[in-house]
């Protein structure tokens, strides 16, 4: 991914009252073949591009969320236009710790050029529907993985600053603690 290519994309919402930019590249782009993902999205698997919260500037219109469960219990917030109630982003709960607000998976088809946005890996593979086409050019994880397989180097380092260093295992090469769970 070449990030000065992939910051300062724009998307938004369906009907076009909510505009958000993304001030930098993703720390890295999901495609979920979750149950979970499919069911909520109507699709074979959803695409989140993963950023720090305050990386993503809301520019206009009027947010609504809403909590939904995940398979980890710890559940997800999904933000949507008030009006059109397009989903535009989710934090998941289990991957912030208890921290926060600190990582939005941004729906990539909700970016106004998503084609810049491919998946870096598909995840959760194992759910993945039978007629679904095969993924192809990233890496396939039949559930999650370790970050460091996947994620470039200064993606690790931009989300090691997110979160308290006292935060156990989160300076660990495997970063156990935010990888035991589906998000």
């Amino acid at each position: 991914m070449n990030a000065a290519e992939n910051s300062g994309l724009t998307g938004g919402c369906a009907c076009g009252a909510v505009r958000f930019r993304l001030e930098a590249a993703p720390l890295v782009v999901h495609a979920c073949h979750c149950k979970n993902c499919q069911r909520q999205t109507g699709a074979w698997h959803a695409v989140n591009a993963l950023l720090e919260s305050h990386l993503v500037t809301l520019l206009r219109g009027e947010l609504v969320h809403q909590h939904l469960s995940t398979p980890s219990g710890a559940g997800q917030s999904v933000t949507r236009c008030a009006l059109c109630q397009t989903a535009v982003w989710s934090n998941y709960h289990s991957f912030s710790r208890g921290h926060g607000d600190i990582v939005r998976f941004v729906r990539v088809g909700t970016l106004d050029e998503a084609w810049r946005l491919p998946p870096d890996v598909h995840i959760y593979t194992a759910d993945r529907n039978s007629s679904a086409p095969e993924p192809v050019a990233a890496p396939r994880y039949e559930a999650f993985y370790d970050l460091p397989e996947v994620w470039t180097q200064e993606s690790l380092r931009r989300i090691s600053m997110l979160y308290p260093p006292t935060l156990p295992g989160l300076h660990a090469a495997t970063h156990a603690n935010l990888t035991e769970h589906h998000p």
